[in-house]
């Protein structure tokens, strides 16, 4: 799938190295423009041995100046989401006037990290000069809520996108790759700046339920009382609330969804962060939330299933083609939580189908994680069970 500025395919078989340069080229040639700004590349552990080799053929036979991603049990390109056996896919991307950075960060760093100034030294790269964030981490050897938490102070409100590599979880091995290097630990993040934007939907699967509250009485990330009743009671009542079939599926996916920013008007779907419910106590009224919440923060309960996964990310894109208008779109990274696909679904591609339904055809890929990047209101978040996807647009004015 691909337009002028994006082309993406998949590579099922073997490491074989002759193939694999003829496949790169072939990939070169779909893209009429006259050079790539941008390569990623996603890889199932099958291919940990020649990893390196890998990204040496990508680079020299696709003439890639700069390429990163990570590896992924399963993996996404175009319209099609491959789930088992997934091999390798590549995107490549031509950004017109996008100035791009990347770097390699350590646990280390993170735990260095000591202000804003820290990261805008390491990068060199200061907020007026990027536009937005694609990160790849590994999950099993770096803090990344500590890492995204001094992000957003350093770079906030500019969009932070990507996810958390999977890949062999008995080893607790997965592989993050940045031009010709292969690190198995710490994250890649990219700097887009220039004339190119980054768009972020962070579609989080779920459906609002009940309406919005007032946390009155919270403690750490216990809330005692919304709206001056005890929390669970006004828990149990939005549960009461929903039809006998809602119910059914809502019994163990029910969840809370935080507003991010309260100085909107009224809130909509993508405005909450959704968090997990970790207990309710009926003695003591109390719920216990996988968030810090605080006390005069607006929430309302949202709830979990294929179809308010499929309804939350059919209404967010749709709001993202709004938005965007006539501006061109370059192409895009899907970042998708590994508890979606078929297991959702019940049936297969169904994010990257409906990406390229509301705003293709463009040049698509990306992988199933291990956790997923995005934003929510002016901040980004660590999140589950969602679809996170980075748009290269074209910076208007």
């Amino acid at each position: 799938m691909d337009n002028a500025y994006s082309a993406a395919a998949h590579w099922p078989g073997d490491f074989e190295e002759a193939d694999l340069q003829k496949w790169a080229e072939d990939l070169r040639r779909q893209l009429a423009a006259p050079q790539v700004s941008l390569g990623l590349v996603f890889m199932s552990p099958r291919f940990f041995p020649h990893a390196q080799q890998i990204l040496e053929i990508l680079r020299v036979h696709a003439r890639i100046p700069l390429l990163a991603g990570c590896s992924s049990q399963s993996l996404i390109v175009g319209e099609h989401e491959v789930e088992e056996n997934a091999g390798l896919t590549v995107a490549l991307f031509a950004l017109p006037g996008a100035e791009l950075k990347a770097f390699h960060f350590t646990q280390e760093q993170v735990e260095e990290a000591n202000g804003p100034a820290y990261w805008h030294l390491e990068t060199g790269v200061e907020p007026g000069q990027t536009n937005g964030w694609l990160a790849f981490i590994d999950p099993f050897h770096l803090d990344s809520e500590t890492w995204l938490k001094h992000w957003n102070e350093a770079y906030a409100p500019l969009p932070v996108l990507g996810g958390l590599a999977s890949g062999d979880s008995d080893e607790q091995a997965t592989q993050v790759y940045l031009n010709g290097d292969v690190f198995e630990e710490g994250g890649v993040a990219i700097s887009v700046g220039g004339e190119v934007r980054l768009v972020g939907v962070t579609s989080q699967g779920c459906t609002p339920i009940g309406e919005t509250w007032t946390l009155t009485r919270v403690e750490q990330n216990i809330i005692h009382q919304i709206g001056n009743r005890p929390a669970y009671e006004v828990l149990a009542e939005t549960f009461n609330q929903l039809s006998p079939e809602h119910q059914k599926t809502a019994r163990g996916n029910l969840f809370i969804g935080l507003v991010v920013n309260e100085y909107l008007e009224d809130f909509h779907r993508g405005d909450f962060l959704i968090r997990n419910l970790l207990g309710a106590d009926p003695r003591s009224g109390s719920i216990a939330v996988g968030a810090l919440p605080r006390q005069g923060q607006t929430i309302q309960f949202q709830r979990r299933s294929a179809a308010a996964a499929n309804e939350d990310m059919e209404e967010l894109l749709t709001r993202a083609k709004k938005q965007l208008g006539d501006t061109p779109i370059y192409g895009g990274c899907l970042c998708s939580c590994n508890g979606r696909g078929k297991n959702l679904f019940k049936r297969p591609n169904h994010d990257a189908q409906l990406v390229q339904q509301r705003l293709g055809p463009m040049g698509l890929a990306g992988f199933f994680c291990n956790g997923e990047i995005g934003p929510v209101g002016e901040k980004s978040f660590l999140h589950g069970y969602t679809a996170s996807l980075a748009l290269f647009v074209k910076k208007q004015g």
